[in-house]
């Protein structure tokens, strides 16, 4: 099965949830690349975004990284671990 290149994920004012990070699992099981807006409702300050990422990150594991746009956090997935 190819995977595709990528996929988008919003986050909302719930925040980062377990249903969230299972969410983001099922879209890396199909997608190399995850792109994550974060809403107006979740927070527009950048250091909530800075924090949210590495929230995500630290949850994910070691095998992913994170790059923040604005108010979008691109993760991506990578065979070995690079943190």
């Amino acid at each position: 099965m190819r995977k595709t290149v990528l996929s988008c994920v919003q986050l909302g004012k719930q925040g980062i949830t377990d249903n969230f990070i299972f969410t983001l699992g099922e879209h890396f099981k199909n997608h190399n690349n995850v792109k994550i807006c974060v809403l107006k409702s979740a927070g527009h300050e950048r250091g909530k975004v800075k924090k949210y990422s590495e929230e995500i990150l630290e949850r994910l594991g070691e095998k992913y990284t994170a790059r923040i746009i604005g108010f979008t956090i691109s993760v991506k997935k990578w065979r070995k671990a690079m943190r």
